[in-house]
């Protein structure tokens, strides 16, 4: 089994803690390097199947540090040479042939790892939740075959949720769960003796309410079921509207301005001084559906525990933060900014996703008061972003932390019940059109480049990795059955 990023959004304490108990699974990652020593003592870069004269290696994106909680003294490798590193060290020292690697490093640099490598020739990826196969909606192939440098074959089967990896009885079965539980994969592949694959069959397996379940496995399920349903089942409150997740990665979304607006309401209960909440898009997971809000649709939507806290910045430095969200790129570290944000009422974001990088974010109206670079500003967000997650605020340490995000929903539910709203146009992309400012914008010279209060800004397609925290491990995901010819 590998890591992935929510892995480690409980730190490395957590984390070790939970490893310390799976004592009969390989836990691998060839490109984190850590000085906790439990993470140190337990994670290894390979595991080898000698039955099979196969080792699988494994590797976790290197974005960890920008969208979860890893300690300072874990660190993240480039996955392309820690994997090929790990292979030629294993030809030079063992009499191993075959290579397979399962990731956690998303799709598209999935088919970086095939091209840019020589020795490999199966790659079970996670992280980007991409569907592959047949299927309506399936971004390619399963499985997706490109060449190495070596000009060879490599297969890639991926994850549309994510992924875990286990050997069952003397066969080799990797479990590769695509579509949170819709989908199961499997690939059968058949290896000559230098490590190529000869032959493959298999393809996702659709699982509906009529697949047919394990009795033993299902009776477990049953009993683990009742008392968390009866917890999830008590209703909060009514909606008169589908608060919408679908679109929250992309654009203002329903569920995401309610959010917001719950987060603002509980800190100004408490302080007067908030001007606005900020969350992170990627950290919505699911719709809450018209009619009846459960306990359990709140916890599904908002399932990482992540606890509320106020922030202050200048200006200044708001605008560069949110210039880069919508440029998705960092103006302080130039990283990957990895989630678009939702945001309270309090605020009016209009960006321009046509212009150049850096140049976007066209103008913020926060309040009835004209926006100023010298101006201190209080923002409600989440403990995660203050902490650096999703790299859109610089990280900020010994904050005092309030009550947990679904905790906060809940209260609101009950008191907004029955909820009505509709979008607000909180936050608009220009697409190249004219700007007409309103009373209270400050807006940034066209053209101007540099990023600061006094740039431009845009929307972009939403990036793949997300965030927020749940301990939880990257389970795997599809059965890989290996026959091997000798």
């Amino acid at each position: 089994m590998t890591l992935g990023n929510h892995e480690f959004d409980g730190g490395d304490e957590k984390l070790g803690a939970f490893l310390k108990n799976l004592t009969n699974i390989p836990i691998i990652s060839a490109n984190i390097q850590s000085t906790n020593p439990v993470l140190n003592a337990t994670i290894k870069p390979y595991h080898i199947y000698d039955q099979y004269q196969l080792a699988v290696i494994g590797v976790t994106t290197p974005e960890t540090p920008g969208i979860s909680s890893p300690g300072a003294g874990t660190t993240f490798s480039d996955p392309v040479k820690a994997v090929q590193n790990t292979i030629d060290y294993l030809k030079a020292t063992t009499n191993i042939t075959r290579f397979a690697a399962i990731t956690h490093i998303g799709y598209e640099e999935d088919i970086k790892l095939a091209q840019q490598t020589t020795g490999l020739h199966l790659i079970m990826g996670g992280h980007s939740h991409t569907l592959l196969g047949d299927m309506t909606g399936a971004a390619g192939k399963y499985p997706t075959i490109e060449e190495n440098k070596d000009g060879d074959e490599v297969f890639i089967v991926t994850a549309y949720s994510k992924s875990n990896f286990l050997l069952v009885g003397n066969s080799l079965v990797i479990l590769h769960m695509i579509g949170w539980g819709e989908y199961l994969g499997y690939i059968d592949v058949t290896y000559d003796a230098s490590g190529k694959i000869l032959a493959y069959n298999g393809a996702p397996i659709h699982l509906t309410n009529t697949t047919a379940q394990d009795p033993k496995l299902q009776a477990q399920i049953d009993a683990w079921r009742g008392p968390f349903e009866a917890f999830a089942a008590q209703v909060l409150g009514e909606s008169s509207v589908e608060l919408d997740q679908t679109k929250c990665r992309a654009q203002e979304c329903l569920l995401g301005n309610f959010m917001a607006d719950a987060m603002l309401e509980y800190r100004r209960n408490i302080s007067t001084t908030a001007d606005f909440a900020l969350i992170n898009s990627g950290g919505i997971r699911a719709t809450i559906d018209e009619g009846p809000i459960t306990r359990g649709e709140v916890l599904t939507s908002f399932p990482f525990g992540n606890q509320i806290v106020e922030i202050s910045l200048k200006g200044e430095d708001l605008w560069k933060s949110i210039e880069g969200v919508y440029s998705e790129k960092s103006l302080y570290n130039e990283r990957v900014v990895t989630s678009k944000i939702q945001v309270s009422t309090g605020i009016n974001i209009t960006y321009d996703s046509t212009r150049a990088n850096g140049t976007r974010l066209v103008s913020l109206q926060i309040g009835d008061k004209p926006f100023s670079n010298s101006s201190t500003y209080n923002i409600v967000t989440l403990d995660f972003l203050a902490g650096g997650g999703d790299n859109i605020f610089q990280k900020k340490t010994d904050l005092a932390t309030l009550d947990t995000q679904d905790q906060v929903l809940i209260n609101y539910v009950q008191s907004q019940s029955p909820v009505n709203i509709a979008l607000e146009g909180r936050i608009k992309d220009l697409n190249g059109t004219a700007f007409v400012p309103g009373n209270g914008t400050t807006t940034a010279p066209s053209g101007t480049k540099t990023g600061g209060a006094g740039s431009t800004s845009t929307t972009v397609p939403a990036n793949a990795a997300v965030k927020n925290g749940a301990v939880g491990l990257s389970l795997v995901l599809a059965f890989v059955g290996a026959t091997i010819l000798l």
